[in-house]
């Protein structure tokens, strides 16, 4: 991180100065979602190389933000937040309502993919879900994707998976979308049946399943008053940035 001071005195531009590096904040929220694991964090963000990540952890580190914990009977490293880092929560939520209120939703919801199907093993809401396994296959239509078809199964008293090849299960719902399109559901941008009715989510299968995908797709907490900037009629399929 830079050492160089803003050369104001103000503490915002101090707390600048720990939290501004590109990937900081995406890293201490991966922490704040319950990830803990050098791969888990990775693959939660998305574009990061292996060395930035190891870089910014250490950094974070020297800060006092987080703790590297390793067990070296069982050989794992996690990494922690510090009562520093839980304390700075309400200022990144604060920071997040700001987000969905004034950011316009075309550049909320375009994400990176590998790291939207990742943590959409959160989002789904188990208890909403049939009594029994269940397979859904979510395929993306946008174009210039290295891989566009992902497989979430999830089990009574098992944690969500998510399987980037045929899972060997019959499939229950068939999701067709694109990133933008879900990307706002879950952002509260836009609603399913919104994304339904302007032919840019398709749902086939479970008829059940179909129609209560409101409650088990986990839509944000982060709701300014007014609601956030919702996805304009005219969006279209994008090229997901992967």
């Amino acid at each position: 991180m830079s050492s160089r001071p803003y050369g104001i005195i103000c503490p915002i531009t101090r707390a600048c100065d720990v939290l501004e590096p590109r990937w900081t904040i995406p890293i201490l929220s991966e922490l704040w979602a319950g990830a803990t694991k050098f791969n888990e964090l990775r693959r939660g963000i998305g574009s990061i190389s292996p060395s930035l990540l190891s870089k910014r952890l250490k950094e974070l580190e020297d800060y006092g933000l987080i703790e590297r914990i390793e067990d070296r009977a069982a050989g794992t490293i996690d990494y922690v937040r510090t009562q520093m880092a839980i304390d700075l929560e309400p200022a990144m939520n604060s920071l997040a309502i700001w987000a969905q209120k004034y950011i316009e939703a075309e550049i909320a919801c375009d994400v990176n993919l590998s790291s939207l199907t990742w943590k959409m093993r959160r989002y789904i809401v188990t208890d909403e879900l049939p009594n029994r396994r269940v397979v859904i296959r979510f395929h993306f239509q946008d174009d210039g994707l290295d891989y566009d078809t992902y497989w979430i199964v999830a089990e009574p008293g098992e944690s969500v998976q998510l399987c980037t090849s045929i899972p060997g299960y019959d499939v229950d719902l068939w999701v067709e979308t694109s990133v933008p399109s879900l990307s706002a559901i879950i952002l509260a941008r836009s609603t399913i049946a919104r994304e339904v009715e302007e032919e840019r989510l398709f749902l086939t299968g479970d008829t059940i399943m179909s129609r209560t995908m409101h409650r088990w797709l986990h839509v944000t907490d982060y709701l300014p008053e007014g609601g956030p900037r919702e996805l304009s009629l005219e969006a279209r399929t994008a090229r997901a940035r992967c």
